[in-house]
């Protein structure tokens, strides 16, 4: 029995060095052309701290502080000279202008006269998205004179996003595309022009959207206001059903009426 709780004691232990060490690594998502900040979770740098930075584990040294002095190496790498910051009160680091070759393991050390500290930052750098480009393929006039645009929404150079049309908020057709960098075109036809169209590129971390702009396809000359027609009509003969709902319901209160009273 002794045995048994000796060994859970031990895996649960074990367990929660597990965690520690895991709590220890912070993940960090920034967009392309912004700065972040890698928190060195001190409110004040102690008189006998010191703090360093290093990219990568093990990597070159990027920025220390003691509180007093900031050192930035004079042979830092190419990739981060200019762009870095360091808080002297707090130790924090700041990347300005990150680029997706910043992305990686960053890693703080707080070294003093007790036990040393050591955190990790895994950055991820998401790369700005293109704005979706929305053409006209063609416009096609039919026998019944209906007018069908046929439209192209493109991205350029993207990977891990979904290309989509909408119509308000409602998805008319959609395409992926993961771990390739390639163009992507989504076709739509449609009947009826309006500017409830749009077309979004969309990935994990962000979207842009670019809204149809109903001068890209001509319509044809005896259907200029096919669509008004349309929906004019549409709302004509729901207009004339309920009309028609109205006058039976009227009719059959007259007709119970004169039968009641011929009854009585």
């Amino acid at each position: 029995m002794f045995y048994t709780f000796a060994f859970c004691c031990l895996c649960c232990c074990c367990l929660v060095g597990v965690f520690a060490d895991t709590d220890a690594v912070k993940s960090v998502s920034v967009m392309e052309g912004d700065s972040v900040t890698l928190n060195s979770s001190l409110t004040e740098i102690q008189r006998d701290e010191e703090i360093m930075w290093t990219f990568r584990t093990n990597g070159p040294l990027i920025a220390k502080t003691d509180g007093v002095n900031n050192t930035i190496p004079d042979d830092l790498d190419e990739r981060f000279r200019d762009r870095l910051k360091l808080d002297k009160k707090t130790g924090s680091l700041t990347i300005m202008n990150i680029r997706t070759e910043d992305a990686g393991v960053y890693e703080v050390e707080i070294s003093r006269s007790g036990p040393s500290s050591t955190y990790r930052f895994t950055v991820t750098v998401y790369a700005r998205l293109p704005i979706p480009v929305i053409s006209s393929n063609s416009s096609i006039c039919s026998s019944s004179s209906v007018s069908k645009c046929v439209l192209l929404c493109s991205v350029l150079n993207v990977s891990d996003v979904t290309l989509s049309w909408y119509k308000g908020i409602s998805v008319l057709s959609s395409i992926s595309v993961c771990d390739l960098s390639i163009s992507l075109s989504l076709p739509l036809e449609i009947e009826c022009l309006d500017d409830s169209y749009s077309c979004v590129v969309t990935s994990s971390f962000t979207h842009r959207t670019t809204h149809l702009n109903t001068e890209l396809c001509q319509t044809c000359p005896d259907c200029v206001f096919c669509c008004h027609v349309s929906e004019a009509v549409t709302r004509l003969v729901i207009s004339a059903l309920v009309g028609v709902a109205a006058a039976c319901i009227v009719v059959y209160d007259i007709t119970s009426r004169k039968v009641q009273q011929e009854t009585v």
